[in-house]
């Protein structure tokens, strides 16, 4: 833990999302930063991320540290100095390009290597160096001096991103053992079945200072079930409503929003693709509307190649947002719609925190979970389809017309549900700063 001073308080984030290429992850993490400063104005805040200079540029206000940072709380680098005056339009694209050259291509090499060596001689253990990942030394020390870790929330406590789910419990346990208090906040819990995720779970959990879940359907009983005593569980909703319901518009919007979230761990079948793609367009045509199409997940151009040739052909298109964007310019372009189509869910977040009814399309029980439980939050104006119904099409243009017809009546009580999880959610933030009070209290 840090030995120093309260004006030089370490407070470090565990972003979900290293890149920072997904608009929701720096929704919640702008919001996270923006209360933290504002309770701590002199406080030290580290982020991990792979990327520094892109990190400065998005927030001025955070100092980027990465994983492998041999003295991580050092003073930041004249490039992120930089960086923060130049922006993320323009530190966005070079900063990409020297993290695939960096980061994701010897990370490739490692991999192809790792599968080779097993096809060739599958009886004999891989090298060490390539069977496990190189060791987090700049995460586990930034962790031990800090005053407190804060992990922020995502869908990643789940069997779906094992990984990530490993690396955040691994970096919490070191936390722990050197008793720096830990908070989680805005968590999205499960599904989590795999048995060594839900054993390291069990261990590592239960003495965590405080979880703050994002909905109440299934994360506090996954808890439960890991033996996090109940006094320290809070349910929050998602952390990234606060900026989105700040910058709504008075008025209804007139678009109609499309995103088709394409991935792994998000399958869609081409056919599927081109009712999406039918309906949504017809729903435009029909009402006289523009198509707004809306990009959350920027890696690899995830949203793009799976949402801009949806919008081929429609009679009025809103031009897409360029990349490296404030998260707040998303949302603001989501304000622009009167209903939402989407697979992304921190997408379904911006619109329901506005007031603007959304369709919500899903393959998976991953993504299933993830929007029944923000429909349970909101309480209305959030229709699931599955994509795999034999009846999409259908069902697919029956909701998406209720959803047009229902958008004035749901407005208002959906931007009352925005504003009971914002007080929700800074409650709990409340609790956050009591426990870094406490920590610094116990160090003087």
């Amino acid at each position: 833990m840090n030995s120093g001073s309260v004006g030089d308080m370490r407070i470090l984030i565990e972003n979900s999302e290293y890149w920072l290429r997904n608009n929701g992850d720096l929704a919640m993490l702008q919001v996270t930063v923006d209360r933290l400063r504002a309770r701590w104005p002199h406080a030290r805040i580290g982020v991990l991320t792979d990327s520094p200079a892109l990190l400065a540029a998005y927030f001025p206000a955070a100092e980027g540290i990465t994983v492998f940072d041999a003295d991580p709380w050092s003073r930041p680098q004249l490039i992120s100095k930089i960086a923060r005056v130049l922006g993320p339009r323009v530190v966005g694209p070079v900063a990409l390009a020297h993290l695939r050259g960096r980061v994701w291509l010897p990370q490739k090499a490692r991999g192809a290597r790792r599968r080779l060596l097993r096809n060739l001689f599958p009886q004999r253990p891989v090298p060490e160096e390539l069977a496990s990942p190189r060791p987090h030394v700049g995460s586990m020390r930034a962790a031990a001096e800090a005053d407190m870790v804060v992990a922020l929330g995502g869908g990643y406590l789940t069997d779906a991103d094992r990984a990530q789910t490993l690396r955040v419990l691994n970096l919490v346990e070191h936390a722990g053992a050197h008793d720096v208090p830990v908070a989680l906040l805005g968590q999205g819990v499960g599904p989590l079945t795999d048995d060594d995720l839900t054993r390291r779970c069990s261990q590592v959990l239960p003495g965590v200072s405080m979880i703050a879940v994002r909905e109440r359907r299934r994360g506090p009983a996954l808890l439960d079930r890991f033996g996090v005593p109940p006094e320290r569980v809070r349910v929050t909703g998602d952390d990234a409503i606060e900026l989105a319901h700040t910058i709504a518009r008075a008025d209804l919007g007139t678009g109609v929003g499309i995103c088709l979230r394409i991935a792994g761990y998000s399958p869609v079948a081409d056919a599927a693709a081109r009712v999406v793609g039918q309906v949504v367009r017809e729903a435009a045509e029909h009402n006289g509307s523009p198509l707004v199409p809306l990009i959350i997940a920027e890696y690899r151009n995830q949203d793009r190649r799976s949402t801009l040739p949806l919008v081929r052909g429609a009679r009025s298109v809103v031009p897409p947002l360029p990349r490296f964007v404030a998260p707040r310019e998303v949302a603001r372009r989501v304000g622009d719609c009167r209903v939402l189509v989407t697979g992304a869910y921190h997408l379904a977040v911006f619109a329901l925190s506005q007031g603007i009814p959304v369709v919500a399309i899903t393959s998976t029980e991953y993504y299933d979970d993830k929007f029944l439980g923000l429909a349970d939050m909101f309480g209305l104006g959030l229709t699931v389809v599955r994509l795999d119904d034999p009846e999409l099409e259908t069902k697919l243009r029956a909701a998406v017309n209720a959803a047009w017809e229902a958008a004035p009546n749901v407005r208002e009580p959906l931007r009352d549900s925005a504003r009971a999880q914002i007080a929700t959610s800074r409650a709990a933030f409340d609790r956050v700063h009591s426990l870094l009070l406490d920590a610094v209290s116990e160090r003087a």
